[in-house]
């Protein structure tokens, strides 16, 4: 089985449901998924190995004033050592993101993951959905899966409630999609 390590910052609970969305995605194609919160990822914490190991890593923060969190890009910034040594090199990198609006500056943010991805020489996978309803009128439901119409990742709105009624149930099932596309591509990419 690939193995699948998500990373992410949830500062008030909409992400980390999001990441988990992810994490239930990714266990329908493997057995290896592992849950990482950037807060636990101290320099020399192990949590940097099961990172390094990963077959795929899916980048998760929320968007912060048009771009992702200062405690996600911290992450970022103290990855600079396996940029140096190429150490995530070709491996397989999503992301996700949350904000507190319909667009939030979201798309910024997932721009910003691919930059992170790709600074390390990681292969970016997209979400491969369509949006829906895009002939309706009245354009998607809380329920459909990718309503927010993202290509480049997943996106969900939290609209600022409670983590236990927000994101909707379509961006969470956007989330798992998307886990559960990374661990099916990195399975057929990797031969495990």
């Amino acid at each position: 089985m690939a193995k699948i390590a998500i990373v992410y910052h949830s500062m008030n609970g909409h992400t980390r449901k999001v990441a988990e969305a992810v994490e239930r995605g990714a266990k329908q194609a493997s057995d290896d998924v592992e849950l990482i919160a950037v807060e636990d990822l101290e320099q020399d914490a192990p949590a940097w190995a099961v990172l390094d190991e990963a077959d795929a890593i899916i980048f998760g923060s929320p968007t912060y004033m048009g771009s992702m969190s200062s405690a996600f890009k911290a992450f970022a910034e103290a990855s600079a050592g396996r940029w140096f040594h190429r150490t995530w090199q070709d491996k397989l990198a999503a992301g996700f993101t949350t904000s507190g609006s319909m667009s939030g500056d979201k798309l910024n943010t997932l721009v910003g993951l691919v930059v992170l991805a790709s600074q390390h020489g990681m292969i970016w996978v997209s979400l491969g959905l369509l949006p829906p309803n895009v002939y309706d009128e009245h354009g998607p439901k809380a329920d459909d899966i990718n309503r927010s119409g993202a290509f480049i990742g997943a996106m969900a709105s939290s609209f600022s409630v409670a983590p236990e009624v927000s994101p909707s149930v379509g961006d969470v099932k956007t989330a798992e999609y998307l886990g559960e596309r990374v661990a099916t591509i990195a399975r057929k990419h990797f031969g495990k």
